[in-house]
């Protein structure tokens, strides 16, 4: 009887758990899901009165921003302008950044008045028409699509480069790097009465939009050589181009033609920069030398060995020389002697006969 009753007790209670209105279980299961976001919801509101808006990297402890101007008719920079027009798969850096931009490969971002870079959203280029009519680059839409012809890339024109690059210390891989942030193509367009040619900077691209695409194009590196051994992507990292510093990230956003009026002024700034760059990673790698004590030990030794021997020989010969100068004086003595009594007058004695 007793165990009939049990069984029928624990019947009545499994009956009843199904028979819990779905609704109820529901709101249960929302209360537990409310209580566990009450528990994270002061998380969330410090997030939003402490926004953390740059990522720092961790493992960069050292950065120093500097922008160069590259001119591509030295001889250094000349991968990045030859050839002029496409030959075969070789083409110059311009016009494959220009078909990259094009095609809508690659993002590019209006240059600024000032001189800075901006990758912000509202900074890029939607309409590329807008830059083609901009610089009178002939162009024309077949398909829904602008189409521009080799002849028309003004590939030629383009002989400057503003490249931003980052000079970092890296404490998780222990290295000192220099890597290239951006690429800003300038246009040398001439003026009407053909003095001269105006720079016009055309766009930035972010090169880690461009990195995978660079490390296509092959790149003549010397005139001795001329097999394309080199990818642009080569050449820009292991900083085989040469460029003028003509400004730095600093607190107040100047460039160095702000506060270097002469060309001299300006020369001695980028070598200071220079110099400081240079000072900076040979501070890094430069050992404390610990000095050898059984080395200084030994050579203090040798030295008071010379000194010794040095003395000894000095005492030997100033004894050689008194003793010289006793025997002359003692042989001039005995000569002087000799002949005082070789001048004397003799005495005679006679003998007295008895």
């Amino acid at each position: 009887m007793k165990y009939t009753f049990t069984f029928i007790f624990a019947l009545c209670l499994a009956l009843s758990a199904q028979a819990q209105p779905t609704k109820r279980r529901s709101t249960t299961s929302n209360a537990a899901a409310q209580q566990g976001a009450s528990r994270v919801q002061p998380t969330d509101r410090a997030a939003l009165m402490f926004p953390k808006n740059v990522e720092v990297p961790e493992d960069v402890v050292w950065k120093r921003d500097i922008y160069r101007q590259l001119d591509l008719t030295k001889d250094k920079n000349a991968p990045l302008y030859y050839p002029l027009q496409p030959v075969g798969i070789q083409c110059n850096l311009f016009t494959y950044l220009f078909r990259l931009v094009l095609t809508g490969r690659v993002p590019a971002y209006n240059y600024m008045l000032d001189g800075n870079e901006s990758f912000a959203e509202k900074d890029k280029i939607r309409d590329i028409t807008d830059l083609l009519n901009r610089y009178y680059v002939p162009y024309k839409e077949e398909g829904g699509k602008i189409v521009v012809d080799d002849r028309d890339v003004p590939g030629e024109q383009v002989k400057r480069y503003y490249i931003k690059e980052s000079v970092v210390l890296d404490q998780r891989t222990g290295t000192h790097k220099t890597q290239v942030q951006a690429l800003c193509p300038v246009l040398m367009e001439n003026d009407d009465f053909g003095e001269g040619a105006s720079p016009k900077p055309l766009f930035w691209v972010k090169y880690a939009d461009v990195e995978s695409y660079l490390s296509r194009l092959p790149v003549m590196a010397s005139n001795y050589n001329n097999t394309t051994n080199m990818t642009a992507n080569d050449f820009f990292t292991l900083n085989r181009y040469e460029g003028t510093i003509y400004k730095t990230n600093n607190m107040q956003g100047r460039v160095l033609g702000d506060y270097c009026k002469t060309d001299s002024a300006m020369k001695k700034e980028q070598k200071k920069i220079e110099n400081e760059l240079k000072n900076f990673e040979a501070g890094i790698w430069q050992v404390k030398q610990t000095q050898d004590t059984t080395k200084v030990d030994s050579l203090q030794a040798e030295q008071a060995r010379k000194r010794v021997s040095t003395r000894r020989q000095s005492t030997a010969k100033e004894n050689t020389t008194t003793t010289a100068r006793v025997n002359r004086r003692s042989a001039q003595s005995r000569k002087e002697k000799t002949a005082a009594a070789t001048t004397e007058p003799r005495a005679s004695v006679r003998r007295v006969r008895r």
